[in-house]
This record gives structure tokens, C-alpha cells and sequence, in this order.
């Protein structure tokens, strides 16, 4: 049978967007993943950001996430742009704040879409646009008892 764009499976869904949060708590890939669930989709991307023990040929010991009031409301916009440009049919986005250990989960977004491509371009853009645009800033301690600010945006 040929593939037809008139099967509303092919159109983002009316109401996409299913959890966005900046939360100080452990995060959670199978919440993440449960919440883009969606029959119509064909494809679901799922990107995991975790915390790594290394940074610009340092060691890091530690990091610490903070995040401007706003941030929330930020990620919100950046994922209304994201399901105007692609026919999303289900998204989430959650992002950790406070202390994290090497191996933690700073970030779980995912997307999913009628198809395979769709959903992986989607995701990128989530992920890139979140750490370009949401003002989320990470404090790192290095092993050498140096530490670096960076901003997300």
C-alpha cells in the first residue's frame, strides 16, 4: 500500500507536547519514554545526556546545574518550535539542576514522529536548542581543584 499524508497518524498531533520540567530530583528514562507513547508514531528518538568524567582534557570530579526562574517557560518555547517545524506527535524534555555525580542523567529528551528521520531530526533540534537557548548553567569541579562556569546559552 502506498504511503498517504491524508491519515491524520501523519500530522503532528493537536496537542504534542506531553512533559517538560527542570526538576532538582534523579531523572527518569522509562518516564521520558512512557510519555511520547503514541500509536501513530513510527519513530522515536530519545537522547540521554549524562554527566562525563572528563571535560577539555580535565577531570571532573563533579558539576552542578542551576537554572534561571525562567527556564522552564524557555524550554516550553523552544519546544513549541520544535513541534512547529516537525509533525510531532508526542514530546518530552526534562532537565536535572543541583549536584550531579559522574554517570548522573543531566538530561532525557525524546521525540516521537510518524517516521524514523523525522524523529531523529526533531530530537536534535530539541537537544541543540534547549542547551543553546534555556538558560541552564553548569558549575564544574575539576579533580585538580579548579572549577569552570558554563552557560547553556
Amino acid at each position: 500500500m502506498a504511503p498517504t499524508h491524508d491519515h491524520p497518524g501523519e500530522r503532528a498531533a493537536d496537542d504534542p507536547i506531553r512533559l517538560l520540567a527542570v526538576r532538582d530530583t534523579p531523572l527518569s528514562l522509562d518516564e521520558v519514554f512512557r510519555a511520547v507513547g503514541d500509536d501513530a508514531a513510527g519513530g522515536t528518538a530519545l537522547f540521554v545526556g549524562t554527566v562525563r568524567n572528563h571535560d577539555g582534557g580535565a577531570d571532573v570530579d563533579a558539576l552542578g546545574y542551576s537554572a534561571h526562574p525562567s527556564a522552564e517557560a524557555e524550554l516550553r518555547r523552544v519546544a513549541e518550535k520544535v513541534v512547529a517545524e516537525y509533525p510531532v506527535r508526542a514530546l518530552a524534555a526534562v532537565h536535572r539542576v543541583g549536584d550531579l555525580a559522574v554517570g548522573d542523567l543531566a538530561v532525557v529528551v525524546a521525540v516521537s514522529c510518524p517516521h524514523r528521520a523525522e524523529a531523529f531530526a526533531a530530537c536534535r533540534k530539541l537537544i541543540d536548542d534547549l542547551k543553546h537557548e534555556v538558560p541552564i548553567w553548569k558549575h564544574q569541579r575539576f579533580s585538580d581543584g579548579t572549577e569552570e562556569w558554563v552557560g547553556s546559552c
